[in-house]
């Protein structure tokens, strides 16, 4: 289950993260306590930053993707990286530039982005603005012209790619919320509408096929369809856009079945096909975008709990009980996410028992996963669930009146708090 650099066994048999021992850190700052890795974090930064440079000549940029896990302390890591974001939000957007994130480096995303929102980026000057659909361009370019600016969009394109996901995640077929669709000629009437409005000024197109993608080939696939469609664009209409933002979607190992290829073989194999398709059409080479999220702080997190009882059914489960559950970590009740966990304690044991992590919330399907693999456990143990730096923290609730655990960062043996744990009168400020 140790699937992250960052993941140990010390010489005391105990889990640790950037060489924290993670009793230690659960003693320190309590349970739930999700855990986060810097040095794993900047590592996979740097393997996307030099596949734009070994692929590319260097001519592209990686956005993370906010969405997977959003505090302010990534936004400076992120910022003192180099790299760019993308963001989802109004929220989003104001925690990226309460740390002084550079707004050219900003990409805003959204489906139903709302006018305060857009008016916001437009007076901050994101980088780039992707555009959803045809309300929105209308919106948007209402809003540039208030405010007197040209704003730079790319558009977002569904290039019709049905890849191999759950359901939830897939975002690249035509049966779509998000996205100009290719087939009905939707996405080629969206650009002729950009050119003749005066607000707007359309610099390349976007795609995102889904999430926790294994194979190559659909990534590879949907370089080579948005190429086409730029090149279609030029044919048609004469306009020669220069970017093309590939979007996310690259899968993470949660388990030990899963067995995603290695980050450069997804940029070298999507590289050839764009420049493949680029040399068929006659165009020249377009600025790539990226947009990883899962695959930059996914195996980077690790989420601590404290055992409660242990429920035992002859012949059916053992169930062991959490003081978390799905109020941090949704994505088993949402679509029976896999992940892996230990007895923090006994790291280096056998996990020769099996056990459902059930959570403390009041619903049958609240789990964290049935029937994994773990030491025997006993009430009081730390159990630590590996795999959780993505889309845990970014969609905890309050759900019963929980309050959110707090999040730790490491680094080469040390660690502090970067967010803190919510308290009981947190939970009743808002309230009237």
């Amino acid at each position: 289950m140790l699937y992250a650099d960052c993941l140990s066994i010390n010489s005391l048999g105990h889990l640790a993260i950037d060489g924290c021992d993670t009793l230690m850190l659960a003693e320190h700052y309590g349970t739930p306590l999700y855990v986060m890795s810097e040095t794993e974090i900047e590592k996979n930064v740097r393997l996307y930053q030099d596949s734009i440079t070994d692929y590319y000549d260097g001519r592209g940029s990686v956005a993370y993707a906010s969405k997977a896990f959003c505090c302010k302390e990534i936004y400076r890591i992120m910022k003192r990286l180099g790299a760019s974001v993308d963001v989802a939000s109004g929220g989003e957007l104001h925690t990226a530039l309460s740390v002084d994130f550079p707004p050219e480096r900003i990409f805003f995303h959204g489906n139903n982005k709302t006018a305060p929102e857009l008016a916001r980026a437009v007076e901050v000057g994101v980088g780039r603005i992707v555009v959803d659909n045809l309300s929105e361009l209308e919106l948007l370019d209402s809003v540039a012209r208030s405010a007197g600016k040209r704003v730079l969009i790319q558009i977002r394109i569904k290039p019709g790619i049905d890849p191999d996901t759950h359901d939830f995640v897939r975002t690249g077929q035509i049966d779509s919320k998000f996205g100009f669709a290719l087939e009905t000629g939707e996405a080629m009437d969206a650009v002729r509408w950009v050119m003749n409005s005066e607000g707007l000024e359309l610099m390349g197109v976007h795609c995102h096929i889904g999430s926790q993608i294994f194979d190559i080939n659909p990534f590879a696939h949907a370089a080579e369809v948005m190429v086409g469609f730029m090149a279609a664009v030029r044919k048609e209409t004469g306009l020669a856009l220069t970017e093309l933002n590939l979007g996310g979607g690259f899968g993470i190992r949660y388990v030990e079945s899963h067995n995603p290829a290695a980050y450069q073989s997804y940029m070298e194999a999507v590289s050839r096909s764009v420049k493949a398709a680029c040399a068929q059409h006659e165009l020249p080479l377009p600025f790539i975008t990226l947009e990883p999220g899962r695959s930059i702080v996914g195996a980077a997190g690790i989420t601590l709990y404290t055992a409660g009882a242990v429920k035992k059914i002859p012949g059916v489960r053992t169930y062991l009980t959490l003081d978390g559950g799905m109020a941090d970590n949704p994505r088993y009740a949402l679509y029976h996410a896999e992940y892996d966990a230990c007895v923090a304690a006994r790291a280096a044991e056998p996990r020769d028992t099996l056990v459902t992590l059930a959570g403390r919330c009041c619903e049958s399907g609240d789990l964290i996963g049935e029937h994994m693999p773990i030491q025997p456990p006993q009430e009081g143990d730390i159990i630590a669930v590996t795999g959780t730096g993505a889309y845990n923290y970014s969609m905890a609730s309050n759900y019963n009146r929980l309050p959110r655990p707090p999040v730790v960062m490491t680094r080469e043996g040390s660690h502090r708090l970067i967010v803190r744990g919510e308290s009981y009168d947190d939970l009743i400020a808002q309230d009237i």
